[in-house]
C-alpha cells in the first residue's frame, strides 16, 4: 500500500502540490526502490517549525526539516512516517548555498525520507555518508524534473500570490 499526503500550511510560496506527489513518487519508487510507504509531508513556516521543534526536540528556534518515523519497528518493510519542510528555512538557505529554494525543498524532502530509511546524521561520519547518498538522489531528481515549477505562478498576471 501506498499513500502519500502533502498539507501545505504556509504562505511564503504556492507550491504545485501535484508536482511535488510526482517527485516524491519518483524518489521513493523509481530511485529507493519502495513499494510500500505512508508519508505525510507538511510545508510549513517558521512559527510552526519552531513549535514543532521546541516541543519533539527540545531545540530553540527554527529548522529546514523535521522527521517523524511512525514505523512499528526498525525492521519495518514499509515507510511509515511525517516530514515538515519549512518553507522559510528553503528559502533562507537557498540565498546562502547559491541554489532555488525549490531544489533546497526537494533537499529536504530527500534528507526527511533517508531518515525514515534508516539513516543517521548523528555522528559526522554517518552524517558525511548520508549527505552523499542526499547529494546524488537530488541530482538525479534535478536531472528528471524542473525543480523550479515547484511554484505555482498565477498566469493571467504572473503574480506570486496563493490561489
Amino acid at each position: 500500500m501506498s499513500i502519500l499526503r502533502f498539507l501545505d500550511r504556509q504562505k511564503l510560496r504556492d507550491f504545485d502540490r501535484r508536482f511535488f506527489r510526482q517527485i516524491a513518487r519518483a524518489l521513493l519508487e523509481e530511485l529507493l526502490a519502495r513499494e510500500s510507504y505512508e508519508l505525510g509531508v507538511h510545508l510549513v513556516g517558521s512559527r510552526e517549525m519552531t513549535v514543532l521543534n521546541e516541543t519533539f526536540l527540545g531545540h530553540q528556534g527554527s529548522t529546514d526539516v523535521i522527521t517523524f518515523d511512525h514505523s512499528e519497528s526498525a525492521a519495518a518493510v514499509s515507510l511509515h512516517g511525517e516530514i515538515f519542510i519549512c518553507v522559510d528555512e528553503a528559502l533562507t538557505q537557498a540565498r546562502r548555498f547559491r541554489v532555488s529554494w525549490q531544489s533546497e525543498a526537494v533537499r529536504y524532502l530527500v534528507h526527511g525520507i533517508l531518515h525514515l530509511e534508516g539513516c543517521d546524521d548523528a555522528k559526522p561520519r554517518a552524517r558525511r555518508a548520508m549527505k552523499r547518498r542526499e547529494d546524488l538522489l537530488l541530482k538525479e531528481l534535478s536531472r528528471r524534473f524542473e525543480l523550479n515549477k515547484l511554484e505555482r505562478h498565477n498566469q493571467a498576471v504572473g503574480s506570486h500570490e496563493r490561489k
